[in-house]
């Protein structure tokens, strides 16, 4: 079968606007915040205040920084002679403001609920940690230990092993590979200095009387049919 050059030329084309097409969803960067999914006046312990500039500042600068990483590393694709190390530091940015915005969603959408437990996840708490008494200690602990500093708590299942742990992360960018997140707890002092100052701990308390365990149990659900 003879392909003409002017064949050639059109099959060219056509898979150049199909690599940009490719290309360009992955750096469109257009990410918008999700609306709090709760009432931040009902909340208990934990003041309206904080939440939505919480919400607003944090996680809204956060998905903006997504967006803006995203749309520049499109951006250095096309720049000849770019060091490797200054795509690298983009990367890197790309991985933390990514974590960001996912861990800041978990977060907001498993507030907001009532402080009892039950169903498929107290089932695996127990099964995991021998009592419910037992894993909130052990997840406080967790918590407690990034107070004054800058992290997040996971409750997590490693679909690896099929274990569950509560995961101490440094940064936005820790949790452990192939884990599915429960629970996550912002330990970073903005989620807690406005109301609480330097006191982390009874943040800690004032969230574990705010966990939104239906959502929690969804994910749990949702893990359970994966």
């Amino acid at each position: 079968m003879h392909v003409s050059g002017e064949d050639l030329g059109e099959i060219g084309a056509q898979v150049s606007n199909a690599t940009q097409a490719i290309t360009a969803r992955a750096f469109i960067g257009q990410h918008q915040p999700l609306p709090l999914p709760f009432d931040p006046a009902k909340l208990r312990g934990i003041s309206e205040k904080l939440i939505r500039s919480h919400w607003e500042n944090n996680y809204g600068g956060a998905v903006k920084a997504l967006n803006a990483v995203e749309q520049r590393l499109g951006a250095m694709l096309r720049e000849k002679d770019l060091p490797p190390y200054i795509y690298g530091d983009v990367k890197r940015e790309e991985l933390v403001r990514s974590g960001s915005v996912v861990l800041h969603e978990l977060y907001f959408a498993n507030l907001g609920g009532q402080p009892k437990p039950g169903g498929k996840v107290l089932d695996l708490i127990k099964q995991w940690f021998g009592s419910y008494a037992q894993w909130e200690d052990e997840f406080k602990k967790t918590a407690n230990a990034l107070s004054g500093g800058s992290g997040w708590v996971i409750f997590a299942n490693n679909t690896h092993t099929g274990e569950f742990h509560n995961y101490w992360a440094g940064d936005h960018m820790h949790n452990i590979p192939t884990g599915l997140p429960l629970l996550v707890l912002d330990m970073y002092e903005h989620a807690y200095h406005m109301d609480y100052g330097a006191a982390a701990s009874k943040y800690v308390d004032a969230f574990m009387q705010n966990v939104n365990w239906e959502e929690v149990n969804r994910r749990a659900e949702v893990l359970s049919k994966a």
